[in-house]
């Protein structure tokens, strides 16, 4: 937006698009659209733990290379090629649990907003349940026991509420919805 009085020129953008007959595609879309959302409110997303996974598959593939390429043939290598695959298994449990006990549905972990006295981030999540429209938004605290954590907040509306029969996302509804959500969870939301 130009701050000087002169009138902005509109850039071409390219409306979001989804398969209305495809959840995967309305839930990745919509789940893109609250990252852009929740970035543009200030939150710095928090890679800690896309870090971690990262590292853990390296080392899997790793894993994998050194069984496949070990120079002695199978016969005098099956010790060494047990270890493997048992350290192979380990590790891709090792990604499991965390997938099911840190991740769940989470779309994105934030750190707290710069100069914010919060201290801690956000885990925001989503679900659109199978043979469903209710599309489910969920927003907590990324540190539940500590002291400035606030109630979680969430919503469960409609996706037709969002999409045109086409399929284009109208975005500025669902910037709104959002918005909204995240000034409930931080106690900001003036009342109209």
């Amino acid at each position: 937006m130009a701050s000087d009085g002169a009138v902005a020129t509109p850039a071409k953008v390219t409306p979001k698009k989804a398969n209305l007959l495809d959840p995967h595609s309305i839930k990745h879309l919509l789940d893109e659209t609250v990252a852009e959302v929740v970035k543009g409110k200030g939150y710095v997303e928090n890679t800690r733990l896309g870090n971690w996974k990262l590292l853990i598959g390296t080392a899997v593939i790793a894993i994998a290379l050194l069984a496949q390429f070990y120079p002695k043939k199978f016969p005098q290598n099956r010790e060494f090629l047990l270890g493997c695959i048992a350290l192979y298994v380990v590790m891709n449990v090792v990604l499991l649990i965390l997938s099911y006990t840190k991740e769940k549905d989470a779309i994105i972990f934030t750190h707290p907003p710069a100069g914010s006295f919060n201290n801690t981030g956000l885990v925001i999540s989503s679900k659109l349940p199978r043979f469903s429209d209710m599309y489910n938004l969920s927003i907590a605290s990324a540190d539940p026991e500590s002291i400035s954590a606030h109630k979680p907040v969430h919503f469960t509306k409609s996706v037709t509420k969002w999409f045109t029969k086409e399929g284009v996302l109208v975005e500025g509804l669902f910037w709104k919805d959002v918005e909204r959500l995240i000034d409930d969870y931080n106690n900001e939301r003036k009342s109209k």
